[in-house]
């Protein structure tokens, strides 16, 4: 029996040859690839489309309202892929113009549910809240499904290994590509990571069983949940509501006013 292939897009939106743009929307493709072909009996189609490329055709049809078939085939392999990459250059403080304008062409129900990987590149490591201020919105809008891990690469990020804060993009993309293709493969559940015991091929520890607390389920004087009794009394009539006893709010204020 014949499977179709898994089919995932990257956008970049980088503007000079050669991109770092591209070049990290590459590097999280064959993440992704790596990780669905190792744990999948499926092949996968990678295909790469640069925005650079079809920057008239974007402008043409944002003002004619009609797509070049370039354009056309673009947006069609965004809306029938298994799973997104989208990557923008960090223009202002935000995703570029020419990143917005491709995505304002599709149509807004197209990537309802699909997985999507968002990533970022700048000048500078102070821009990364544009993967959350920016793209996460701009994708929630669109209701896809991001994956919990997003990418951006400052220029010194590229060949650093990371501090004691924050891995290293190497591991970042492996990270994020991982959780791209577990979604994509199964469920659109992004993967939990591994627990650090377990990867490293210890027993979990089993906490020491906590004295009840008083008044929790099965401790000494907690309510019987059959019976309805218990330390804090019977349920029965007496918790009834009773709309004769209630006192209006008025009448209540008007007691105090007098003492």
């Amino acid at each position: 029996m014949r499977t179709e292939p898994l089919r995932i897009v990257a956008v970049a939106a980088g503007l000079s040859q050669p991109s770092s743009t591209r070049l990290l929307a590459d590097r999280l493709a064959e993440a992704t690839r790596e990780r669905l072909t190792s744990e999948q009996d499926r092949t996968v189609e990678v295909r790469v489309v640069e925005l650079r490329d079809l920057a008239v055709d974007i402008a043409n049809h944002l003002v004619t309202g009609f797509p070049s078939p370039a354009l056309g085939k673009a947006i069609e392999a965004v809306t029938r892929a298994e799973g997104l990459i989208a990557v923008t250059p960090v223009f202002t403080g935000s995703y570029s113009g020419l990143f917005k304008s491709f995505f304002d062409l599709v149509d807004n129900t197209a990537l309802t549910g699909k997985p999507v990987l968002i990533a970022a590149t700048g000048g500078t490591a102070r821009h990364s809240l544009v993967l959350e201020h920016a793209m996460r919105p701009l994708f929630a809008y669109l209701r896809a499904a991001v994956v919990p891990t997003s990418v951006y690469a400052a220029s010194e990020d590229w060949g650093a290994a990371g501090d004691e804060y924050t891995e290293g993009l190497p591991s970042r993309i492996r990270r994020a590509g991982g959780e791209l293709a577990g979604m994509v493969a199964g469920g659109r559940t992004a993967p939990r990571a591994p627990r650090a015991d377990v990867q490293d091929g210890g027993s979990t520890p089993t906490a020491p069983d906590a004295p009840d607390a008083p008044g929790a389920p099965g401790a000494p004087g907690a309510p019987d949940e059959d019976s309805g009794t218990g330390s804090y009394g019977t349920k029965g009539a007496d918790d009834a509501f009773d709309a004769d006893n209630v006192v209006p709010f008025e009448q209540q204020l008007a007691e105090l006013r007098v003492r």
